[in-house]
């Protein structure tokens, strides 16, 4: 019997690697369902993450939707900002398992793939540079790095008719997704990376990577006029609506994308969808169109060399948009944000 199982583990594995790299070829999927469907699927992953703990662990997750916990997200490392929620060190596999269903129920392929890079990322960070991993009070004589340190929270309770969010992060990390039946926000989040380019297997990981190449690819394509009302009269070398900086107003500078060709305005597109694509299909492709439809009003500005490899800040902003991406002094360590500034934590359907 032993070895039957092993055997079907192993078809079910082979089975499983077709499946993936047949996914791969084919390129992202389509949406399953409407919004209201993925609601309803992310509600029950979420609910099965409940059912694997018991009071105390309900207890650490669990927090009143207009509670301070929903404005609480960070780039910095545990304990330099402290979180409260699941930390994944201390569940067990099959809790474990229930949250890697939630995130790959609520996230798009690609920005689970996105999630797990930049927590891995954290992992290469910790092995290069001595960082503490292990559990909550770990990292009490220094910053806490490493793929085991993310929690998770629920801000409400799980539903598929009422306002809740879906929050997890840490490190470089932090995924707002909140929901209200078929409505949904993931701004603000933050996902970040250092080292943007790291190896495992012998495979070259980057993390951010078609970020920062769409953009490069974009900035140099402008011709000179376009790059000169793109590229602004002083320097930005960090994020200016980041942690912390919860309805704050900027102005939009830069090129506006009515200024753009058609093929300048799809590649500024591809480039927004890095980060409005995080989120399950079903709700980025609504989200996605949204934008589009607001596009002639959104504004792409530059600030820094615009040769790849170079050390440059863009952002993004619209008249439902904020995107900025900072490296910090570095090209191998990425700040980078999303805003909704009409609807950061849902506050066009939260109020209703």
């Amino acid at each position: 019997m032993r070895i039957v199982l092993r055997r079907t583990t192993m078809v079910n594995l082979i089975v499983l690697a077709i499946a993936s790299a047949t996914a791969v070829a084919q390129g992202p999927a389509a949406p399953q369902g409407t919004a209201a469907d993925a609601t309803a699927r992310i509600v029950r992953a979420a609910q099965a993450v409940l059912a694997t703990l018991d009071e105390a662990g309900r207890a650490k997750v669990q927090f009143p939707f207009d509670g301070p916990q929903k404005t609480k997200w960070s780039n910095l490392p545990s304990p330099m900002f402290e979180r409260q929620g699941l930390l994944l060190a201390d569940l067990t596999p099959p809790q474990r398992s229930a949250v890697t269903n939630l995130l790959t129920t609520a996230l798009s392929s690609d920005g689970y793939r996105k999630v797990t890079e930049i927590m891995k990322g954290d992992e290469v960070l910790k092995t290069g540079q001595g960082g503490r991993g292990g559990g909550r009070g770990a990292g009490r004589g220094g910053p806490s790095f490493g793929e085991d340190q993310y929690y998770l929270a629920f801000v409400g309770t799980p539903s598929t008719t009422t306002p809740w969010m879906l929050q997890f992060g840490g490190h470089h990390l932090a995924i707002n997704l909140t929901m209200a039946g078929s409505q949904s926000t993931m701004a603000p989040s933050l996902p970040a990376t250092q080292p943007a380019k790291y190896t495992i297997e012998g495979r070259e990981i980057r993390p951010l990577g078609e970020e920062n190449d769409k953009a490069f690819a974009l900035i140099n394509a402008l011709d000179a006029t376009q790059r000169s009302q793109a590229i602004l009269n002083y320097r930005v070398s960090d994020l200016v609506l980041g942690p912390g900086k919860d309805g704050r107003v900027i102005e939009p500078e830069g090129i506006r994308a009515s200024s753009l060709s058609p093929a300048h305005q799809t590649m500024l597109l591809e480039l927004i969808r890095e980060w409005a694509g995080i989120t399950n299909d079903a709700f980025a492709e609504p989200r996605m169109t949204e934008l589009k439809a607001k596009l002639p009003q959104t504004y792409f500005a530059w600030s820094g060399p615009t040769t790849n490899g170079s050390v440059a800040y863009f952002r993004i902003q619209g008249p439902t948009l904020v995107i900025e991406y900072a490296p910090q002094g570095s090209i191998d360590h990425i700040h980078t944000i999303y805003r909704d500034p009409t609807n950061d934590y849902g506050a066009k359907f939260v109020a209703k």
